[in-house]
């Protein structure tokens, strides 16, 4: 599923879980996304990051962001009006390298409706990217805007 979903605050529950699809990074991508946006030699090139932290190429912790994001919006998070985000607390326990295949866990984990707008609330939503292993490369704690089902208006 691409953009817009069909789920409204009213739908969700928390615990509720959603997964997405699987996406493959590959050696030309984390240098590209680093060249354009994070340059620094463990993200642009094999034998300068062998004698770094990473011991070999790994993606940026935002190249990673951006591939997330890709994937719930493509229907691992499926909220009607889209996925804007409030704020959030993001970390990379583990790097990402050429080769992973990622994929998104995600898990409601409060629900609030809006004390001053009916027609919308908040959700928070706690997603793990993970390697086909399991290998947790990040982890997102966002708060989100969801939109409530719309009220059929009687005249």
């Amino acid at each position: 599923m691409s953009g817009a979903g069909s789920y409204f605050l009213d739908d969700l529950r928390v615990g509720q879980t959603f997964e997405t699809a699987g996406y493959t990074v590959d050696a030309d991508a984390i240098r590209e996304f680093a060249g354009r946006f994070d340059p620094q030699p463990f993200h642009l090139d094999e034998q300068a990051a062998r004698g770094t932290v990473f011991a070999g190429l790994a993606a940026s912790g935002w190249h990673t962001a951006a591939i997330t994001m890709r994937l719930l919006v493509d229907g691992g998070l499926p909220f009607s009006g889209g996925l804007i985000g409030a704020g959030a607390e993001i970390s990379w326990p583990n790097p990402v390298r050429p080769g992973d295949v990622l994929s998104v866990a995600s898990e409601i984990v409060d629900l609030r409706p809006s004390g001053s707008k009916p027609d919308r609330g908040w959700a928070t939503v706690r997603s793990e990217t993970r390697t086909a292993d399991g290998t947790v490369v990040q982890t997102l704690l966002a708060r989100l805007l969801v939109f409530r089902r719309p009220t059929a208006v009687t005249a």
